[in-house]
């Protein structure tokens, strides 16, 4: 039997040495990542069925209502850039198997077909691409089909991805496993000796012409902004101008807490909360604070194991922070007032809150300090705040209600607040004693 050499981006070597039971790889476009999955695919579903192993080839993404979104097309240009593959596979127009009958190569999307995965035949491997936004469920199904072994070998995962969400399954199940089984590594442009003058161009003007997105896409970095969110181009000029760092707080001066309200219970939405100084023309953004169905009880204790006490900071809440609970007669105003902070409740806006909260706050953006290291959840929160769309009218529909929404509300809330400073809004506004330059 004749040796066969198969060019790999030398990144995705140790991937590929030796047993495991996980091996992928992550990054942005143009690493070569898909067309080397694929074709290691094909590699290994040779050698299996050159050694008389029977079994499928399962390629999988999230996402897939027909082959035209699989990876079949990818699979096949992968076989026929290797002569010796070429000869061993039957491509057709719908398919991929082997000539001897042993290895077939078969699609599925897990967002509709997860169940079926179950009952599929033998599965030698398992290769998801596009794995970003694969839930845990579907892992959790996936994995256990994936039990079939034998004389040296066992039936693996593979998983190919581009970053998107620090919060995605794929990237604690595998980015962040420790186990040496699991094989993961970071690919991107530079590392693939391959990488296409035409993709290069493509690259360069997306660094100079869409910024924002520039690290997402070809870095393989999380998306920090998305695109047509409401603060995409505020957040990336504030990096570049360095005004996302290292902000201290200054102890001569009060702290202000804006708050949005999620309230309590399973399916309480989040409670948001921005930690501010406003120094002159500067705000100084210093701290952000998120949680979902906890009682008012544990905001305190935060607030107060960041120094932020009664006689150091003052609240600003939302209209419906004066609104009373309807079975205990309390509301999160009296409540606070009750704990011995200053509160101001902000009036409602009524028609247009949403956009003149957005307005305020890309205004004042310019004269924005955020500390990066307390604050990052919730600039993450504003690169996500965007405008729902009704595609098929080609109109806006205002702010998406979503996951960003609630520390997105709570910052315009500090936008407005810091535009009305003469305003009484329940007598709280006394910058006499607010340290106020």
């Amino acid at each position: 039997m004749g040796t066969a050499q198969i060019k790999l981006p030398p990144k995705l070597i140790p991937v590929f040495s030796g047993e495991a039971d996980v091996r992928g790889a992550y990054g942005g476009r143009g690493s070569g990542k898909t067309r080397s999955f694929a074709k290691m695919a094909a590699v290994r579903g040779y050698m299996y069925g050159r050694a008389g192993i029977k079994g499928q080839i399962l390629c999988a993404r999230q996402f897939m209502n027909s082959l035209d979104e699989s990876s079949l097309e990818e699979c096949k240009r992968a076989i026929e850039e290797e002569p010796f593959l070429l000869a061993y596979y039957e491509i057709g127009d719908k398919y991929i198997k082997s000539t001897d009958g042993n290895i077939w190569f078969a699609f599925a999307g897990l967002d509709r077909n997860i169940d079926s995965v179950k009952s599929k035949g033998r599965i030698l491997l398992c290769w998801v691409d596009e794995a970003e936004p694969v839930t845990e469920q579907a892992w959790q199904t996936l994995e256990p089909t994936l039990r079939e072994e034998g004389d040296g070998w066992n039936a693996e995962l593979w998983v190919t991805w581009n970053p998107k969400r620090k919060a995605a399954s794929v990237e604690s199940r595998y980015r962040a496993a420790s186990d040496p089984r699991i094989k993961i590594v970071k690919l991107n442009w530079r590392d693939n000796p391959k990488f296409p003058a035409k993709l290069e161009r493509q690259r360069v003007r997306d660094q100079a012409e869409r910024p924002e997105q520039y690290p997402h896409i070809w870095e393989g970095e999380y998306a920090a902004v998305l695109t047509g969110a409401y603060y995409a181009g505020a957040i990336v000029k504030a990096k570049s101008e360095g005004r996302i760092g290292r902000v201290a707080a200054d102890p001569l001066l009060t702290i202000r807490l804006f708050v949005d309200i999620g309230g309590t219970g399973a399916r309480a939405d989040a409670f948001a909360m921005w930690a501010a100084q406003f120094v002159g023309k500067e705000i100084r953004v210093l701290d952000y604070y998120e949680a979902v169905g906890q009682p008012l009880a544990s905001h305190i204790n935060w607030m107060r194991s960041k120094g932020y006490t009664p006689d150091r900071a003052q609240i600003w809440l939302p209209h419906d922070g004066a609104t009373q609970d309807k079975v205990f007669a309390v509301s999160y105003e009296s409540s606070l007032r009750d704990a011995g902070y200053t509160v101001t409740v902000v009036p409602n806006q009524g028609r247009g809150a949403a956009a003149a909260r957005i307005e305020a706050g890309r205004r004042l953006f310019p004269s924005m300090w955020f500390s990066a290291d307390t604050t990052q959840p919730g600039i993450d929160a504003l690169g996500w705040y965007h405008e729902k769309r009704d595609e098929a009218r080609n109109i806006g529909l205002g702010p998406e209600h979503d996951w960003a929404s609630h520390g997105a509300d709570a910052f315009g809330l500090m936008a407005i607040a810091y535009e009305a400073p003469n305003k009484n809004w329940g007598g709280a506004l006394n910058y006499g004693n607010m340290g106020i330059v």
